[in-house]
């Protein structure tokens, strides 16, 4: 938009105060000065010919008035004594959209889902009427939905289907449509699970395919020169290690380069990124392919060369801006996002500074197709405004129920699993500090460190918390594999990938590239030197292919080592085969106990397993009352370079003469959901003696057919 030079207050009796502006609300406050004392005087302000009437009070007067959809021409007048004063002129560019906002209700009743839009209400701003309400079931619902009034294509405002017999989510979209041709769409869901239909509290459930997501985190320049062109280049291979939603870095436009945290504009893209037609194409792509975008959205503070605070710091006070921004410590200073005085936070207490944000999160799900968000600085916005958050996510929710929402925040803080968000970061209590900070630093201080950091200090977790573990992402520096070597890398890629949460790989992680994220700002090398590809390849598509090791349901078991040796049992629903995760961190042979608990005793049974990633089989003997003892025989090392071992990862085999092993993706034993804290007698112990390269094969070496690979898998690190 082409800014308006300011003009010169009116020299009449009757001037209106501010500037010119954009405005995100339909209804405004408009004030001003009358030096008229004549008390029979009618005051009034004018916009686009439409009056309505004003206070006053001595000299100032105001007034409430509605605005029109684009270009709103204010006037004050004054009409004293047969003569009517007319005031300066203030444009005011309304930048909301006059659209009707559709809305659904579900409910079941017996064998039918109703769906109900009367709720839908005309627009804000033009008061249109509704005079078209237009059902649509999502082609991709697992069976088609049947109208139970078999009027096919659905045109009023409630909807009734048969309920279907087939399992799984089923999506219904509502487009309601008023009489000035406007329309808006919103999207409901409900899910069938054995004979009966349920609806959705979307106001805490997270999407149904999350539980098996993987993240990976996307930063344009560094993957190749051509911004989203680059990124697109790179889909097939991203669609091949099995990942499942991209996060990109901020692509809206930013002065100050990097990876965009100083945001200028909320509605265009950077151009060094490439234009909106490509992001456009990119995320077609990526849908095509399977995957997700999720878009880094900075709402809490704008950088300095926003128009907005470009005005305020340029008018002050008489800016018409001033309230979007919050106030510092003196009346004259603004507040800044960790101190950093070119980012100026936001003021969420100012109602047009929702309604902005609002428009400016639903513009990028409607017109582009974005998928969700990774929110920055969220805690920022918690802090001023925590009621904001809740009232974001039923919009959101509303136009597209199958978002991801994840707060750059600590999961060990409940408001986010109740006040909007889907998945909160693996932090401390501390702000932006990593629970696995300093988990890797001293050898034997790693298990404790580590049972600490996943179990919030013995506090435990809000019971509906999915936390967002990462080894690598934009704030840790210096890359894992950069700081603690090879070894580490691999066995804490295996935690990563085998723990409850929401796991993310950054960007180059799984080639082992090392570099600083802000301080590379061009290409990374994608030449996989380690032979790591593979490796990640495997974690993530047997994360996928058990069900245990994308539940929610965990417990860690006690071991009895030297403090480098982590256990803990994954276990999935509806008879999902249990899993035992075992964790060598040294670097040599190591023997040791894990204590299983009464639920996860039945480990305690098993005579033979197979290693998950090689294949190779790994024979377990018994050692005495209550225990086993697993022996990983260990690979020959290559040739071509060091060879490092791999965690142990045990499946429950059959026992008993001439048995074989079970499928590592077949059924197992079935447990039934308590809550994870719960333990029982230590009275079964795995005795298990892990080398260095137990059972794993260098990935090249690696059989290509593993997806159909047998049993369990063991080993450690070298």
């Amino acid at each position: 938009m082409r800014r308006r030079q300011p003009r010169a207050p009116s020299r009449g009796p009757i001037a209106l105060e501010g500037a010119d502006a954009e405005v995100w609300a339909w209804e405004k406050d408009i004030a001003g000065v009358c030096e008229i004392a004549d008390p029979a005087a009618v005051l009034s302000v004018v916009v686009n010919g439409r009056e309505t009437p004003a206070r006053r009070r001595g000299r100032r007067f105001r007034a409430r008035v509605r605005l029109d959809e684009g270009e709103n021409r204010v006037v004050a007048r004054c009409s004293s004594d047969g003569r009517t004063h007319v005031s300066n002129e203030l444009v005011l560019t309304q930048r909301l959209t006059s659209r009707p906002t559709a809305r659904i209700n579900v409910s079941v009743r017996r064998d039918r889902v109703l769906l109900d839009g009367s709720g839908s209400t005309s627009s804000e701003g033009s008061g249109a009427p509704l005079v078209r309400y237009s059902w649509r079931p999502d082609p991709g619902n697992p069976t088609p939905l049947i109208d139970v009034h078999g009027r096919g294509r659905l045109r009023g405002p409630q909807a009734t289907y048969a309920m279907p017999r087939k399992d799984g989510e089923y999506r219904v979209s509502l487009r309601v449509t008023d009489a000035d041709g406007c329309g808006d769409r919103a999207t409901a869901y409900f899910v069938v699970r054995g004979d009966s239909a349920h609806t959705v509290d979307m106001s805490a459930e997270n999407p149904g395919w999350v539980d098996r997501a993987v993240v990976y985190g996307v930063v344009p320049h560094n993957f190749g020169p051509n911004g989203f062109r680059s990124v697109i280049e790179r889909l097939d291979s991203l669609q091949d290690l099995g990942v499942d939603v991209l996060w990109m870095s901020p692509f809206n436009t930013t002065k100050s380069g990097g990876h965009g945290y100083g945001v200028d504009d909320y509605f265009r893209v950077r151009r060094d990124y490439g234009t909106k037609r490509e992001l456009r194409r990119l995320v077609q792509e990526a849908h095509s392919r399977g995957l997700r975008i999720i878009m880094d959205f900075v709402a809490n503070h704008t950088s300095l060369d926003h128009r907005y605070m470009r005005d305020v710091r340029a008018r002050g006070a008489a800016s018409p801006y001033r309230e979007f921004y919050e106030r510092g410590e003196t009346d004259t200073d603004h507040s800044f996002h960790f101190n950093w005085r070119w980012l100026a936070n936001l003021n969420y207490s100012n109602p047009e500074v929702q309604r902005w944000m609002l428009e400016a999160f639903s513009h990028w799900v409607r017109d582009v197709g974005i998928d969700g968000f990774r929110v920055d600085a969220a805690w920022g916005v918690q802090l001023r405004q925590p009621d904001f958050w809740p009232k974001w996510r039923r919009e959101l929710k509303r136009i597209k129920p199958d978002l991801l929402l994840l707060t750059e925040a600590s999961a060990r803080d409940p408001y986010w699993f109740t006040n909007g968000f889907d998945a909160a970061y693996d932090w401390t209590d501390d702000l932006g500090c990593w629970s696995m900070e300093h988990v890797f630093a001293e050898p034997t201080e790693i298990v404790p460190r580590l049972h600490a950091a996943l179990t919030n200090e013995g506090r435990g977790f809000h019971e509906d918390a999915l936390v967002f573990r990462f080894l690598n992402n934009n704030d840790t520096g210096p890359r894992f594999i950069t700081r603690h070597g090879l070894g580490m890398e691999r066995v804490a890629a295996a935690m990563l990938l085998t723990l409850p949460g929401l796991p993310c790989v950054y960007t180059g992680q799984e080639v082992g590239a090392e570099f600083e994220p802000y301080r590379t700002s061009g290409p990374i090398s994608w030449e996989d030197q380690h032979g790591l590809r593979p490796y990640y390849k495997r974690l993530i598509t047997l994360r996928k292919r058990m069900a245990a090791l994308h539940s929610r349901d965990w417990e860690l078991l006690p071991t009895r080592s030297d403090g480098q040796t982590c256990a803990y049992a994954r276990y999935g629903a509806d008879g999902a085969a249990p899993v035992l995760v075992v964790l060598n961190f040294s670097r040599e042979e190591t023997e040791t106990v894990v204590e299983l608990t009464e639920r996860a005793a039945g480990f305690g049974g098993m005579h033979r397993a197979r290693d998950l990633l090689s294949g190779r089989e790994v024979s377990i003997e018994s050692a005495g009352t209550g225990e086993v003892l697993l022996r990983a025989a260990a690979a020959p090392r290559p040739s071509w370079g060091p060879l490092f071992g791999l965690p142990c990862v045990v499946r429950r085999c059959p026992t008993g003469p001439g048995s074989t092993p079970a499928p590592a993706f077949g059924s197992g034993p079935a447990y039934t959901r308590t809550p994870a804290r719960t333990r029982g007698a230590d009275d079964w112990r795995l005795r298990t003696p892990f080398a260095p390269q137990s059972a794993l094969r260098p990935a090249r070496q690696w059989p290509t057919d593993w997806p159909r690979a047998q049993g369990a898998f063991a080993g450690g690190m070298s």
